[in-house]
């Protein structure tokens, strides 16, 4: 039977991310199978949290995806497994409609999940009872099955906030943190630095999950977590479409390194449905290109890999010459910044694989964040979405901005919420190549998955010769 159970706070930055990847981390070391999943859009917490679990995160979007859609794939990914970890994020009752429909409560509603609640308790005592009070009457079907008191002042300060919860509420403590600098991980504009890129990401898991076993009653939360109905008992646990072994299958390139690490794990599902194989490659150490019939490169921190991807000449003078040859090619955020021209990091250039006639400059602030709504225009060489729909919706998150394009460049989409490329258009399109700011997921209206490998798969059949691309194909 799995268990459930919701990590959430009162607000951001309060310790959700920790405290999920530690008690990820603990419970794993007891030997259960945990499964984890991150609410909303987000690339850089799923890879810590499966870096705690030892599988793949998934994310929980109620604005890209059908409500059940997402309870069917919730159960799908739970089963068999012994407890499910949700961390949400923001505040539980944030997000970004009025009504909380996509809020973090809501997913819990939806889901039935009981949610354990981070509070971060510096410079709180008597204050924290109106608070969690507060939390429990503003919707009366979440269920707050305990908090957990994060950055505490010392044994001192946390026996007075269990005697104040005690004392004026009915909400058992599950844990209480200490404030210490060993459970930090280290942020970037963005967030947390990627698990991929931390040197010492396995170590820092392993601390962290520690001290999470020593502070927090794991007892307690895993009988919170099997309050909930099982995954079976909530919704049908569908499984995915299956490959079809008509067609052949295509091998799509995927680049995936501490410079491009991006990338949702349905996603690489969703490929693999469609009848893709999947042939992940290192733009900082491979030479060549694996043999493959299409690329995908998503997004990441190429701007803190720059001199390393500027020194791979190899590699990108092939990219260049099979993106240009017409390899169908598509490309997310720190994708785009690799295939273009070049890429400015505090005032240095360094030279990027050329496929886009633009350069890229980063800056002290986001050019683009949040939910993006798009409109197809009609030039992209493959639609995202299939039965006629032309609008899909999407996320962006980049402080870098494409510039110097020349003026009869093609978009894929127009932006009717968001940046995009230049505040109107995203997806730029170069032969069969789309490189776009925003980051789609295979998801509600959105089938870019299955649409990307049957383009591939239509691309590789044409009688159109492509000989520099299928020179690029046969090195091995």
């Amino acid at each position: 039977m799995t268990a459930c159970l919701m990590v959430s706070a009162a607000h951001k930055s309060s310790g959700k991310t920790m405290v999920t990847v530690g008690l990820a981390a603990a419970f794993s070391a007891r030997g259960l199978a945990v499964q984890t999943f991150k609410k909303g859009p987000d690339y850089i917490d799923p890879l810590w949290l499966a870096q705690a679990s030892g599988r793949p995160c998934f994310n929980l979007d109620p604005h890209l995806s059908p409500l059940a859609e997402m309870t069917g794939a919730f159960a799908r990914r739970s089963t068999g497994t012994d407890l499910a970890l949700i961390e949400g994020n923001k505040g539980l009752y944030d997000g970004l409609a009025l009504d909380g429909s996509n809020s973090n409560a809501a997913v819990a509603v939806a889901l039935r999940a009981p949610v354990a609640l981070v509070l971060d308790a510096r410079g709180m005592t008597r204050g924290i009872a109106p608070l969690i009070l507060g939390y429990q009457a503003f919707d009366r079907n979440v269920h707050i099955a305990g908090v957990i008191l994060n950055r505490l002042g010392g044994a001192r300060h946390e026996a007075k906030l269990r005697a104040v919860i005690a004392h004026y509420t009915d909400v058992r403590v599950l844990g209480a943190i200490q404030e210490s600098d060993a459970l930090a991980l280290d942020e970037r504009h963005l967030g947390l630095i990627p698990a991929t890129e931390h040197a010492g990401a396995s170590a820092a898991v392993e601390r962290i999950g520690a001290a999470i076993a020593d502070q927090v009653d794991l007892d307690a939360v895993l009988a919170a977590a099997r309050t909930a109905p099982t995954a079976a008992d909530r919704h049908a646990a569908r499984r995915p479409h299956a490959p079809n072994a008509s067609h052949a299958r295509v091998r799509i390139g995927i680049a995936r390194d501490r410079a491009f690490g991006f990338y949702y794990a349905d996603d690489f599902d969703a490929l693999r449905a469609a009848g893709a194989e999947l042939v992940f490659f290192d733009t900082l150490r491979d030479a060549r290109l694996p043999p493959i019939d299409a690329l995908f490169i998503g997004g990441g921190f190429p701007e803190t890999a720059a001199a390393a991807l500027e020194a791979n000449a190899t590699l990108r003078t092939e990219l260049a010459a099979a993106i240009d040859a017409g390899l169908p090619t598509y490309a997310e955020c720190g994708g785009l910044m690799y295939l273009a021209r070049s890429l400015t990091v505090a005032g240095h250039r360094y030279a990027m694989v050329g496929a886009i006639a633009g350069d890229v400059r980063m800056h002290p602030r986001p050019v683009g964040r949040g939910y993006v709504e798009l409109e197809a225009t009609g030039h992209a060489p493959w639609p995202a979405t299939t039965d006629g729909a032309t609008a899909v919706r999407g996320h962006e998150f980049h402080y870098s901005s494409l510039d110097n394009l020349p003026p009869d460049v093609r978009f894929a989409w127009r932006v009717r919420r968001g940046h995009g490329i230049d505040g109107r258009h995203d997806g730029l399109v170069h032969r069969n190549l789309v490189a776009s700011y925003t980051h789609l997921r295979s998801a509600g209206a959105c089938c870019w998955a299955r649409q990307f490998v049957a383009f591939a798969r239509r691309a590789g059949c044409a009688a159109v010769p492509m000989p520099p691309a299928r020179a690029v194909r046969a090195v091995a």
